[in-house]
């Protein structure tokens, strides 16, 4: 048995580590509320803008003015791994990275895959064997709208000047605190939906659906490729503060667990002294 004094400062030891990880428990249960207000309140616009989007889409030729509906043979894929710059997330990172070379070696096995990072944690394991074609982890440290746009054009540009045939983005969308699910969502060429003959009935067009694809595709792609990222934000804060509770509870169960175990050597160490005072005692009145 450990003694006294490792025990003690075992216990100790413990005790920092909870401090710690309850402090960011709470950091990230603050950064939590107003990054789940943000992707609830935007959620609606995006998805609406998107199956509009998609609607006018299915009643174009790609010649009719929607460059980003080619649909081509696919021989280069460009996927996009949104994860994290920090880490102490559980398997939020590691989610994506297996996701994202899940694609390479399974969907798009027989093509030549690239990447484009956001998040630090992707772009630090991803680069070791694959190919990151660009890094925008900085986008986190001022997260708007105009910063995302940028990295959208990128990716828009990369499809219609023939770079890549297909772009996915790879990323956690975010349900509850607890709860993260991985999404490999495609990207460009858009896809047409399924019921969108139907649905353009429902839509007086003015000047023409071709020139407010033209308009209106930019500004959904560029509004999709946020949304993603801002799910990714507000998962990141979930995880880490289910993965920072969980640290917490397990590091009290350990810090009780040591103090019985204190408990029970000092316990035992007493014991040990009075016997030997006993003995000395008796030892004395018996010479």
């Amino acid at each position: 048995m450990a003694n006294l004094k490792e025990i003690r400062s075992r216990i100790s030891s413990v005790k920092s580590t909870m401090q710690i990880t309850s402090a960011m428990k709470m950091v990230s249960a603050a950064k939590l509320k107003k990054a789940q207000d943000a992707i609830t309140a935007m959620r609606p616009y995006a998805d609406k803008l998107t199956e509009l989007l998609q609607s006018l889409s299915a009643n174009l030729d790609v010649d009719g003015g929607s460059r980003y509906s080619e649909v081509r043979e696919v021989k280069k894929v460009l996927v996009v791994s949104i994860s994290s710059n920090r880490g102490l997330c559980g398997a939020f990172n590691a989610n994506i990275i297996k996701q994202s070379v899940s694609l390479l070696q399974g969907k798009y096995g027989n093509q030549q895959v690239d990447f484009v990072t956001i998040g630090k944690k992707a772009a630090d394991i991803l680069r070791k064997r694959h190919t990151i074609v660009s890094d925008h982890s900085r986008v986190f440290d001022d997260l708007t709208f105009e910063a995302v746009a940028a990295i959208a054009e990128e990716l828009m540009k990369r499809f219609e000047d023939g770079e890549y045939d297909r772009i996915e983005l790879v990323y956690n969308k975010f349900k509850n605190a607890a709860t993260q699910i991985v999404m490999t969502e495609q990207f460009l060429p858009i896809q047409p939906a399924e019921e969108a003959a139907e649905m353009a009935g429902d839509y007086i067009f003015e000047p023409s659906e071709a020139e407010i694809v033209e308009q209106l595709i930019p500004k959904s792609l560029k509004t999709q490729l946020f949304k993603a990222i801002r799910d990714s934000f507000a998962s990141e804060h979930g995880a880490r503060m289910t993965a920072m509770h969980k640290a917490t509870d397990n590091a009290a169960e350990l810090r009780d667990q040591l103090t019985l175990t204190y408990n029970k050597a000092r316990q035992a160490a007493i014991t040990n002294e009075i016997l030997e005072i006993v003995g000395g005692a008796e030892a004395l009145a018996n010479t």
